[in-house]
């Protein structure tokens, strides 16, 4: 019998035994002592492979029936149904859910229009000088394409079957490539647009949004720790990750740019102006030049809209406060309106002669030691100008404000933007502006589609099933500029949202029937007064927690670790102190390992199945355990400094 299979039996055998020696005898169990028992009989039978949801709603339901039948064994059937029919249709009228269809029909829309291969092969030459330049490769396009689709198991074959071949031919060692691949294809369920996120924020309670501005720079973190791994192993022992030789680095250059770069220059711009104004091109059309002298450009135009626009706005003229009524000259509203209610001045009406004059008012006496202090206060400050002086005069319209002086920041940031730029463009060669040219074709639509999508989430512009709608369009919009789009195509699309749609949405109805039935029995319960027993700190707490669904990982996928065990932990974090949306940043962080640890490691086996023959599974276990200890670094750093994720949601939702 394999190992893999050894290993699960002994983690099934161990949580069968656990549950029967922690637990009490039967006699003497509680209904909170079932609920517990129900949870150890749920996470069994999914190891053993039964479908998660009808599992989790099967479990629901019978327990449920056991805690209504212990209260009035004649009505637990119907309460039993009543419970499992309100919590499907609480699932259903659930508005967060409606994203989750749309972002994954855009997953595969975007898989689907053959982009990742022209990313691959542009990030390559891109990163060709870099130490590892394909494992770095690898990586960046691994988590731009898991941004854009988000399903794990597409990204991880996809690149198995284009990256992995290209780094064995290279020479890079089995553990190394396999690593990177599916270390940088499970990216997908961390950086937003991401499912997962999703699926915690209806689970936990905590807005999408927030989660997904705060999951931005984790992710980024993530893969910055990867590429910065694949670099130091590739200086330390390049063996391990040959170095890329000169002719692999060889751009091919067209026609035009052979001339140019011969006769005139070698360098973009001065090669592409020269040859605009000299005599030196008659062999080369003027659309040419002018068409390449535009794609050059677009850098600096790129550059400097984006400081036009940071300009525009750091310099708007700050916003006038409108004061409503009328206001003496040198006082304020309080005093006038004081002022005229004594009769000491503002404007009044003059006495007749002869007329009725009002009663004297009676007023309140005022004690000795008071009126002895106002009549010195009224001594020493001097009599405020009649009011009546000042003539009312009509409404004038307000000139227009002029606008604010920019700050140093921006002009730090301005000289910063134009010394990038010097450089860029004075090392900026032909052969660079052919891999710009491969770059603008696959990764930029794609960055900017994201950008598009995530942008309008995270400033407010659109809620999140409005910018997956955009994002749904702009899939079909990519597909169909890159000749991908036909009626196969989107079938298959529409099949597999369906599909995969289905399975979250009963995932949430079995989860939410468990959640249930587990409350009922009381479980929650227990296990709160457990933890708060234990008189735990805040900081032993969170890494008990993290420890716990670490652990959980190794057996079980996210999706179980999310609807079954968040339940549990998010009842605790009042207690504690601990804010949810930090808290599911760290789990975000840590569920990583959910598809990098065996014996479920989903990432290795997707693997698997397109590499080939002599790559064993055991080699990707192998390349997996590194990038699982920069996943335990990544929560240790996000833990320690948390304006990692709360800095760009505490400072866009004040």
């Amino acid at each position: 019998m394999k190992k893999e299979i050894w290993f699960g039996l002994s983690i099934m055998a161990g949580v069968v035994l656990a549950a029967i020696f922690l637990l009490p005898p039967f006699a003497e169990m509680t209904n909170g002592h079932l609920g517990l028992f129900m949870l150890a009989l749920v996470v069994v039978a999914i190891m053993l492979g039964f479908p998660t949801a009808f599992t989790l709603m099967g479990m629901g339901m019978l327990f449920a029936y056991i805690a209504y039948r212990s209260q009035n064994p004649s009505l637990a059937v119907d309460q039993t149904l009543d419970l499992m029919v309100q919590r499907a249709y609480s699932v259903m009228s659930n508005d967060v859910l409606i994203s989750i269809p749309l972002f994954v029909f855009m997953g595969y829309l975007i898989e689907r229009a053959n982009l990742i291969e022209k990313l691959f092969k542009s990030m390559h030459l891109a990163t060709a000088r870099v130490p590892g330049s394909l494992a770095v490769a690898t990586i960046i396009t691994c988590a731009i394409f898991a941004t854009a689709t988000g399903i794990v198991g597409a990204v991880v074959t996809l690149m198995g079957l284009l990256a992995l071949p290209a780094m064995l031919r290279a020479g890079y060692s089995v553990q190394l490539s396999a690593g990177a691949i599916t270390a940088g294809g499970c990216l997908g369920i961390l950086i937003p647009p991401s499912v997962m996120l999703i699926v915690y924020g209806a689970t936990a309670g905590v807005s999408v949004v927030k989660l997904y501005a705060g999951a931005f720079f984790p992710g980024i973190m993530l893969a910055t720790l990867y590429v910065a791994y694949v670099v130091i192993v590739a200086k330390w022992k390049p063996h391990l990750a040959p170095p890329m030789s000169a002719e692999d680095r060889r751009v091919p250059l067209p026609a035009f740019a052979e001339v140019v770069s011969t006769t005139v220059n070698d360098k973009v711009l001065p090669g592409l102006v020269g040859a605009l104004k000299g005599k030196r091109n008659a062999s080369v059309p003027m659309s040419d030049l002018l068409k390449h002298l535009g794609i050059a450009l677009l850098p600096l135009v790129s550059v400097a809209l984006i400081m036009g626009v940071i300009f525009w706005k750091v310099t708007s003229p700050l916003p006038v406060e409108e004061v409503s009524g009328v206001v003496a000259m040198g006082g304020s509203l309080e005093s006038s309106s004081t002022e005229e209610s004594a009769g000491a001045g503002g404007l009044a009406e003059p006495e007749e002669a002869g007329g009725l004059k009002p009663p004297p008012t009676e007023e309140a006496p005022v004690p000795m030691g008071q009126a002895a202090q106002a009549e010195a206060v009224s001594a020493a400050e001097p009599a405020p100008a009649p009011a009546a002086a000042v003539p009312a005069a009509p409404a004038e319209p307000v000139a227009a404000q002029e606008r604010v002086p920019a700050p140093l920041t921006f002009w730090v940031g301005l000289a910063s933007a134009a010394v990038a730029l010097a450089i860029f463009y004075a090392y900026f060669s032909f052969a660079r502006l052919e891999i710009f040219k491969m770059l603008l074709g696959s990764f930029f639509p794609l960055a900017l589609m994201i950008l598009a999508v995530l942008g309008s989430i995270v400033f407010g512009l659109a809620t999140p099933t409005e910018a997956a709608a955009m994002g749904s369009m702009g899939g079909l919009l990519l597909a169909a500029a890159y000749r991908r789009l036909n009626m196969a195509v989107l079938r298959e699309s529409v099949y597999l949202t369906a599909k995969t749609s289905a399975m979250v949405c009963w995932l949430f109805v079995g989860s939410s029937i468990f959640s249930a039935a587990f409350a009922l029995l009381g479980g929650q319960e227990l296990i709160n007064q457990w933890v708060l027993g234990m008189d735990l700190t805040p900081v032993e707490f969170m890494i008990l927690a993290q420890v716990v669904i670490f652990l959980l990982g190794w057996p079980l996928e996210w999706t179980e670790i999310i609807v079954i065990f968040m339940p549990i932990f998010i009842p605790l974090l009042p207690h504690f102190g601990i804010d949810p949306l930090f808290f599911g940043l760290l789990v975000a962080l840590n569920l990583q390992t959910a598809f990098l640890s065996p014996p479920v490691a989903m990432a290795a086996f997707y693997l698997k199945g397109v590499s080939p023959p002599h790559v064993t599974l055991n080699q990707i276990f192998a390349g997996m355990l590194p990038f699982m200890a920069i996943q335990v670094l990544a929560i240790f750093l996000l833990y320690q400094f948390p304006a990692i994720g709360m800095w760009l949601p505490e400072t866009l939702y004040k």
